[in-house]
């Protein structure tokens, strides 16, 4: 994460989460341009709370662990269900003076933010309320070509183009099944070209046994998960980027790279994601993988400056 310090503007900013990487880079990603003193709490919320937020309300000192104690932020950024109570609580603390932001869709009315960033694949809208085209993240061009430089054997791959695989798995919508992750395997081992491949925990032993006995040979690179991660330097080194349907932050950082972005089915689905794969399809940052790739061009994403850009322009105050 780059330093985010302003060192002329003493203004602060807190980010709260669960602590879930997903969401939590949502937040840092806007942080990123905003050029405030940003520090990242990450909690847990206790009983009754934990079930029922963000319904119960009355959040209190006692709602959180650990404890949230003044002096509060000038702005707030959460995102994911239970900072919804801290958020809440912040602003009652602090007597409004915190400027509260919220990404992702909170599925409670707006009007208990300053703002709301929501993708153009969740409903809500209002007058505090912005949408973007995917979720903010921290991905940009100057953070992945650095990354490079960590991990310089990837670059070193012995077939061009070089290819990063980002393999999600099931999910809540989709399902791996061996006979997909097998017919991916092929599919892969016909390219020509040197893959750059990473698995999640949701891939399954198997699935990722299926891949390895394929793919993890000296004309690849498949991460086993073991020491720093090159995710971003796969992105950086990446002259194609191959990503599983079923990761919308993964999706959403791949088309911020502004690199053809080749879309893995998976068996399932659900309205909201598949909005969202149409919507990217559309814009012209997505298309589907069939084993066979193409170079093609689009306006890259840029979710989280804009996210940013929106918070300077309502509180202007913040950035004087």
């Amino acid at each position: 994460m780059r330093d985010m310090t302003n060192k002329n503007n003493v203004k602060t900013c807190w980010i709260i989460t669960e602590g879930m990487a997903g969401t939590e880079n949502q937040c840092i990603g806007v942080a990123q341009y905003l050029g405030l003193n940003t520090e990242i709490k990450r909690i847990s919320l206790n009983n009754p709370w934990r079930i029922l937020s963000p319904y119960l309300g009355m959040e209190q000192k006692s709602s959180f662990t650990p404890k949230l104690l003044p002096p509060w932020p000038d702005l707030l950024i959460t995102s994911g269900r239970k900072s919804i109570a801290a958020s809440r609580y912040i602003k009652k603390q602090s007597g409004g003076k915190t400027r509260t932001i919220h990404i992702q869709d909170p599925r409670i009315s707006p009007k208990h933010f300053d703002m709301v960033a929501v993708p153009e694949h969740d409903p809500m809208r209002g007058d505090n309320v912005i949408v973007t085209k995917a979720s903010p993240n921290k991905i940009t061009l100057e953070q992945i070509n650095a990354a490079k430089n960590e991990f310089p054997e990837l670059g070193e791959l012995p077939s061009s183009p070089h290819i990063a695989v980002l393999i999600g798995g099931s999910s809540k919508a989709y399902t791996m099944s061996q006979a997909i992750t097998e017919k991916l395997a092929r599919d892969l081992c016909a390219l020509d070209a040197s893959l750059m491949i990473t698995c999640s925990r949701r891939t399954g032993k198997e699935n990722q046994r299926i891949l390895k006995s394929y793919l993890d040979n000296g004309k690849n690179y498949f991460w086993d998960g073991e020491g720093a991660n090159p995710y971003m330097a796969m992105l950086g080194w990446a002259d194609y980027i191959l990503v599983t349907a079923d990761s919308a932050s993964m999706i959403s950082e791949s088309c911020t790279t502004g690199k053809p972005v080749y879309m893995i089915d998976l068996d399932g689905g659900a309205k909201r994601i598949s909005t969202l794969h149409n919507n990217l399809i559309t814009h012209g940052a997505l298309k589907k993988f069939e084993g066979v790739l193409n170079h093609f061009t689009y306006e890259p994403l840029n979710d989280a400056q804009m996210v940013a850009d929106e918070i300077k322009k309502r509180f202007k105050f913040l950035f004087e």
